[in-house]
């Protein structure tokens, strides 16, 4: 069982990762992993020295291809997994971008990107990642998905 909380901001230190929900004609980014078949929404994790921004920007890049984009910060968010001996909150920042053009090759992890109309059915953290899409959706980040396809 994972718990989600969202922030308006945190210590920027305690910023581990960045995610990117992300748009591109109208239809909204997703990208499978080499090793998986399922979809994930753009992000990773923060590098040492690195600001969160810079971590997006980077991470959406290797992620997508996407070259020519406008970011915006959304909100911090935590999760906190209490099906493991830690238990202990990490935070991450979540961001929306509009993306306008890709490169034609991936240079990274990602095997594949994909646009979708709504909610792709295999997610790959479906424990968390509709709950991020909720939270754009009700901070006014464009409609995402219908809400019925996110009954959380």
């Amino acid at each position: 069982m994972k718990e989600i909380r969202f922030y308006e901001s945190i210590e920027d230190e305690l910023l581990k990762y960045a995610v990117i929900i992300s748009k591109a004609n109208d239809k909204y980014v997703f990208c499978r992993h080499k090793d998986r078949n399922t979809w994930e929404i753009p992000g990773g994790h923060r590098e040492s020295g690195e600001n969160i921004i810079d971590t997006a920007k980077r991470e959406l890049y290797e992620e997508t291809g996407a070259i020519k984009f406008e970011i915006k910060p959304v909100c911090v968010y935590s999760v906190t997994s209490h099906d493991n001996s830690e238990g202990e909150e990490s935070f991450g920042m979540l961001f929306f971008a509009d993306i306008m053009s890709f490169e034609k090759e991936l240079h990274s992890e990602i095997e594949e990107i994909a646009l979708f109309d709504k909610l792709p059915e295999k997610l790959t953290y479906p424990d968390i990642q509709p709950y991020l899409i909720n939270e754009a959706k009700r901070r006014g980040f464009l409609p995402l998905f219908p809400t019925d396809t996110l009954s959380l």
